[in-house]
């Protein structure tokens, strides 16, 4: 899909109603709230997901980051919180997208791609057909403790732009995202948006100085 050099920004790991308004205020267009992981950070009770999830003004996109594998899962922790969107960090296992498009028409499916060597393309490229965007992030699920995102980590971006080159749907990068590597990242791989969630913290907690310079380095200032 053709890149953009002006993306959409997603802040995850929001974990109140507070850390939410900050990051809309500053121009986030999506929040991420995560729930339950082998590990990482930002993980919050679905309860508060939806609590927060209640009290974003369309049009910004609330992404319930699931780590479930089968589709009924998927469909299950949903249905506690209410997002707009679901991003699916794992591989799904157990059926098909096909399937939760049809028990929810009306959410949007973000499925990660843990940017790890050229098989990653090929992933990336069969399952773009079959959900809304493509996230690409520097986890690895293949290892004992499984690190499905919030690494902090930077990947390969030459991967990550032969995958946004070779696919018909919007791509989100995420991974390692912070003020001094923005720009940088936005014009080698032209992601339609970016995420990140360490990069704009401090001791674990939404720093508004570390937001204020992302912002203005993503617009170029």
């Amino acid at each position: 899909m053709k890149g953009t050099l002006n993306p959409s920004v997603k802040i995850c790991c929001i974990s109140s109603q507070a850390e939410a308004k900050t990051a809309i205020e500053y121009g986030a267009t999506a929040i991420g709230l995560v729930g339950n992981m082998p590990s990482g950070p930002g993980i919050i009770d679905d309860d508060l997901i939806r609590v927060i999830a209640q009290i974003v003004p369309p049009p910004i996109a609330t992404f319930l980051l699931t780590s479930e594998t089968s589709v009924a899962g998927i469909i299950q922790h949903y249905q506690k919180v209410h997002t707009s969107t679901i991003q699916i960090v794992d591989t799904l296992r157990v059926g098909t997208y096909q399937e939760i498009k049809a028990r929810l028409p009306h959410i949007k499916l973000v499925q990660v791609i843990h940017v790890i060597d050229k098989a990653s393309i090929e992933e990336a490229i069969e399952i773009s057909n079959h959900v809304d965007v493509i996230l690409l992030d520097s986890g690895n699920p293949n290892l004992k403790i499984k690190e499905l995102g919030g690494t902090g980590r930077v990947h390969n971006w030459e991967l990550s732009k032969k995958i946004r080159e070779a696919i018909d749907i919007p791509l989100f990068l995420a991974g390692g995202l912070n003020a001094s590597n923005i720009r940088e990242a936005i014009e080698k791989v032209q992601p339609f948006g970016v995420d990140l969630c360490s990069g704009v913290r401090t001791d674990g907690h939404l720093d508004e100085k570390k937001l204020a310079a992302f912002f203005k380095a993503v617009r170029g200032r």
